[in-house]
């Protein structure tokens, strides 16, 4: 199998789309996740954010970016069939290179806790799950309205 992983540009954004839209139990802002906001993210982290492209068609990506001094994953997915393979820990790699470029010391992420396939892969890979901390959110704009894809049990 040949994947290339490479930098993300806005030209990937329907085939990134495409594929957060067949993972299950995914959740889609309305204004982060449109174009737009990809645009926007992408402007503001030219080099960070990746995909895995095999045979023209986008089977992986990672929306990374950073604040100058902590990096963060957002939507790390991979297609379900092409799991196991390699591909997202390569991804991972990619975009921490990427982050250590822009010397940038430290990434997080934050994984939904029923999402037994993420937290697993990203405890295999060696991550840490901080348990020493909460996660506070407060949203800005209403409008910027969250769609779960459904899982499998929900069908």
């Amino acid at each position: 199998m040949d994947v290339q992983i490479r930098t993300m540009t806005i030209e990937d954004y329907e085939g990134v789309r495409d594929l957060w839209l067949t993972i299950e139990g995914f959740a889609l802002r309305s204004i982060d996740d449109s174009r737009e906001g990809v645009e926007r993210f992408l402007m503001r982290n030219p080099t960070t954010s990746v995909v895995a492209v095999l045979e023209g068609r986008i089977v992986g990506a990672i929306l990374c970016g950073h604040d100058g001094r902590r990096g963060c994953f957002y939507h790390v997915c991979v297609l379900k069939e092409y799991r196991k393979q390699g591909i997202g820990k390569a991804m991972v790699v990619r975009a921490m290179e990427a982050l250590r470029k822009e010397r940038i010391n430290k990434v997080s992420l934050i994984a939904f806790t029923k999402n037994d396939v993420g937290n697993s892969f990203w405890r295999g890979i060696g991550w840490t799950q901080r348990l020493d901390l909460n996660y506070y959110d407060f949203t800005l704009n209403k409008e910027n309205i969250i769609r779960y894809n459904k899982s499998s049990e929900d069908i």
